[in-house]
């Protein structure tokens, strides 16, 4: 229902022939714009704290998307913004709702654009609060339920801050961005919900581990239909366990396993 940090190396001499074909050409082709919760928010899974998690919504609100062919490659590491003034753009703001679908269901549309050939090989795009409907006044709004032990819990959980993203190419088992005669290609934004749970399917000592809040803080402000906002969790949280949320919230979004670079606005 649409209401609506790294990247592969070098281009090959294929990739700057396509890139050089975007520039000469006016053919065009659909080029198409997806979300993806992945399985976490899909498949529900194991906090590092034990907690099994699993979401009856993921509401995400997105903007200002936008595709980019760069040469050279944009690299996220450089903590800057994708200099083209060149690129197809997709217009509006909308609502999308990760855990839409069953354990299977294919990431979440959010729009297409016709793009000229080529190999696009960037992404940017806004993360911003909703500005109507259930998750209105959030850009993230988690509803679910956690299980440990003989407690179940069901949460809500209202992320309100905003960030632009930039990434590079995606990162993951099929290569995407390329658009060529008669051939629409896609795009995705991934957002990785692990990074503010963990994963209890990795050693306590993983990077992910170490750096994620995991669901205890959570646990324990839990009550129905009380969302938990960020001034709820600065409230009840030590200033340190505060600022390792805060910390977490710019890495959610993603493309593929490629990282992105993210400013709060």
């Amino acid at each position: 229902m649409v209401l609506l940090i790294l990247s592969m190396a070098g281009c090959s001499s294929n990739d700057n022939e396509m890139n050089n074909n975007h520039s000469s050409s006016s053919q065009t082709a659909v080029l198409e714009f997806k979300a993806n919760g992945e399985d976490f928010v899909r498949q529900g899974f194991t906090s590092k704290d034990g907690w099994d998690i699993s979401f009856d919504k993921v509401y995400l609100t997105l903007s200002d998307i936008k595709a980019y062919i760069t040469d050279p490659p944009y690299e996220p590491d450089s903590e800057e913004a994708i200099m083209s003034s060149d690129y197809p753009s997709l217009p509006g703001t909308f609502t999308v709702d990760l855990a839409e679908g069953g354990e299977e269901a294919d990431p979440i549309r959010v729009g297409e654009v016709a793009a000229p050939l080529g190999f696009y090989n960037a992404l940017s795009w806004q993360m911003l609060q909703a500005p109507s409907g259930e998750a209105m006044g959030h850009s993230i709004l988690m509803q679910g339920t956690a299980c440990k032990d003989d407690k179940i819990l069901p949460f809500k959980i209202g992320i309100s801050k905003e960030y632009q993203y930039y990434a590079g190419e995606f990162i993951g088992d099929e290569r995407k961005g390329i658009v060529a005669a008669d051939s629409p290609a896609d795009l995705e934004m991934t957002f990785h919900f692990d990074h503010i749970f963990g994963d209890g399917e990795l050693p306590a000592d993983d990077g992910l581990n170490t750096a994620a809040l995991g669901f205890d803080p959570f646990a324990e402000l839990a009550e129905k239909d009380q969302v938990i906002t960020e001034e709820v969790l600065a409230e009840h949280l030590s200033a340190a366990e505060y600022q390792q949320y805060l910390a977490m919230l710019p890495t959610l979004g993603h493309v593929g396993e490629g990282h992105a670079f993210a400013v709060e606005l």
